[in-house]
């Protein structure tokens, strides 16, 4: 690879990787075992300060590489800027868990529950998937009540974790919100809302187009091509000092000025992070808000999370919309209970339920393909929808992370974890039948409706 092309890669991929993007599996080691891997015993950043060998630091490129990322997903705050999503100062909503006595045997049970991967191969076990997936946080909420938590790797019960592309469905629910309020009309040219888009091959697509990922905009994340866009959109998006001679766009808002077209709008989905940032451009010009003031208004604060996310930003300032946010494991399950309850929580509404009835009706179901582990899926709203026998949808981001949700089961499960590659396509063959395994064990083992603010705090284990 010529210097000057090694040089772009190693600050694209530092940033595409931090920023949740995918590289290929070609790009990445032959892995570790979850437990090899694990940052305690790789001795990452243990002790003050951390041997040499065992230091992470930015602005080194490989940060967000495997095993290195299984420490980084819980501390990127420390390699980027970021703006803060507030949970304000009032007390959390509480989260009900089962009796002690009783959490403890249905985790068990959950644990031994056995399913066959969708790829044919041996059958497996609930607890054996969550080491096959590098499960960092796992926890699941039936009919309002936390039947199961449980903490590896980095994660702890005060922790935070990078959520990567779960992000995009936090943006397309703020803006969905904003449809149903009358306040954001998806029929609208982007040109409309936001003039200074240019000629950008964004300007002649509706609102609605981008929200559902299916806008003719050009954009590759080829890494073996220096070439590919993917390495002027990380450039862009750097928050790090551009180098000397640089005069590409500055931002993420910036570069969205230049895309270019490719194909027609409406035709067919095209899962493009690029939608997701402008959709937080648009969010962010009807209401005069940065997306990470709208979500701590309009879910964080209200919801009664516990702990504040946050985001990362831009060398502008701008939140990244399509992957930047940080959280921790149980206020995203009061996300997913949000959702499960079309809008309501703790009694309370906070949006209404049309945005979810919306979302869970899912999109275009003809234009949706490329995706052999969701075969019948669509995408609306920033959100895949399954279209199964229980009506599943789910946030979902690179390396493992979802917010799945079960209305016919009344679950929710979330997940985050720091699988070796990120490509999901690997991960959902030993991850979706499991869901299902335990949704199905739960709509049998049956069990009192509860939720939040109604019942005791998560137990201390």
């Amino acid at each position: 690879m010529p210097p000057t092309v090694a040089r772009l890669a190693a600050i694209g991929a530092g940033v595409a990787l931090a920023l949740g993007l995918a590289m290929p599996a070609s790009a990445q080691p032959a892995p570790l075992s979850a437990r090899e891997s694990d940052p305690r015993a790789m001795g990452w950043m243990q002790g003050f300060p951390p041997p040499p060998g065992r230091m992470i630091r930015q602005p080194d490129s490989d940060y967000f590489s495997f095993p290195k990322l299984r420490w980084s997903v819980c501390h990127l705050r420390e390699f980027l800027p970021t703006e803060t999503i507030s949970r304000g100062i009032g007390a959390p909503v509480p989260l009900e868990y089962l009796p002690h006595a009783e959490f403890a045997d249905r985790a068990r049970e959950i644990d031994a529950l056995t399913f066959r991967p969708m790829n044919g191969g041996n059958a497996m076990t609930w607890e054996e998937s969550l080491f096959a997936n590098y499960t960092d946080g796992i926890l699941i909420i039936h009919r309002g009540r936390v039947v199961y938590e449980r903490y590896f790797g980095c994660l702890r019960e005060d922790g935070k974790h990078a959520i990567m592309s779960m992000t995009k469905s936090i943006t397309g629910l703020l803006a969905q919100i904003l449809v149903a309020e009358g306040v954001l009309d998806d029929r609208l040219r982007v040109r409309d809302l936001i003039p200074e888009i240019g000629d950008s091959a964004f300007a002649s697509a509706t609102v609605r187009q981008v929200m559902d990922m299916t806008t003719g905009v050009r954009y590759s994340e080829d890494y073996a091509d220096p070439d590919a866009d993917i390495w002027a959109y990380s450039r862009a998006a750097s928050p790090l000092p551009k180098p000397a001679g640089y005069r590409g766009p500055d931002g993420y808002w910036a570069y969205l000025q230049q895309v270019r077209p490719e194909g027609r709008h409406g035709d067919a989905f095209h899962y493009k992070t690029i939608n997701s940032d402008m959709l937080g451009w648009i969010v962010s010009r009807v209401t005069g808000k940065a997306v990470t003031e709208l979500a701590s208004e309009r879910l964080w604060r209200p919801m009664g999370a516990e702990q504040d996310a946050y985001q990362t930003v831009d060398g502008q300032g701008v939140p990244f919309a399509g992957g930047g946010i940080t959280a921790g494991l149980r206020d995203l399950g009061r996300l997913g209970l949000l959702m499960l309850r079309g809008g309501e929580i703790d009694g309370r509404r906070l949006f209404p339920a049309a945005v979810v009835e919306q979302i869970r009706a899912g999109g275009d179901r003809t234009r949706f393909g490329g995706f052999p582990t969701i075969p019948n899926g669509s995408y609306t709203s920033q959100w895949w929808v399954f279209h199964n026998d229980h009506g599943a949808f789910a946030a979902r981001g690179v390396h493992g992370q979802t917010i799945y949700v079960d209305p016919t089961a009344e679950m929710v499960l979330v997940r985050l974890a720091s699988f070796p590659r990120a490509q999901n396509g690997l991960i959902d063959p030993t991850s979706l039948p499991a869901y299902q395994a335990v949704a199905e064990y739960l709509m049998a083992r049956g069990g009192a409706v509860g939720g939040p603010g109604s019942g005791s705090k998560a137990p201390r284990r």
